[in-house]
């Protein structure tokens, strides 16, 4: 510390023993010692508390670095919902005009339907049978058979799973009557 050598210490301990004489100079000595070793602990104490107050900063420093990013990262997640919600508000906003819009279509037809009056209803679907029926192909039933011979042949009992459909049901039994 005060780059001291050995023979300089030895020339001290003999100044110091004559000018102290033998009998003071143990007392002085380890008072001496005593303040070397308080002034030690001071100094180390200071040093620690010193690097205490930087590492307190440093964490400081980090606390409020993590707080920015929190808040950073907040406000980016609620940017990102509110245009999440406005995505979806718009996308049902469309799809219930798209409703309206096709509940208004259905409705029309309707309207026109009853304002032309059921004979010309029941003419129109004729109409539209008739082409069905024109785009549908061969009759389904083979030349010289008809469902009429068929039926006067063979007489076939109308019944699934032991139960004979053909009848007429009967009366419902009412049990409150």
């Amino acid at each position: 510390m005060f780059d001291i050598g050995f023979s300089e210490l030895i020339v001290i301990g003999i100044v110091a023993l004559l000018v102290l004489g033998p009998e003071r100079l143990p007392k002085v000595a380890r008072t001496t010692g005593h303040l070397l070793g308080r002034l030690q602990r001071y100094v180390s104490d200071v040093k620690s508390d010193i690097n205490r107050e930087m590492q307190l900063d440093e964490l400081k420093k980090l606390q409020e670095e993590a707080r920015q990013s929190a808040m950073a990262f907040e406000s980016s997640v609620r940017s990102e919902m509110a245009g999440v919600e406005g995505g979806v508000t718009a996308t049902l906003q469309s799809a219930s005009s798209a409703v309206a819009d096709l509940e208004n279509s259905l409705k029309t037809p309707a309207d026109a339907v009853e304002a032309v009056g059921h004979d010309a209803a029941a003419a129109q679907l004729d109409r539209q049978l008739a082409e069905a029926e024109g785009h549908a192909g061969p009759p389904a039933f083979a030349a010289g058979v008809t469902p009429e011979s068929t039926a006067e042949s063979a007489p076939v009992p109308d019944t699934q799973l032991g139960l004979d459909f053909s009848t007429a049901p009967s009366e419902p039994k009412n049990p409150k009557s």
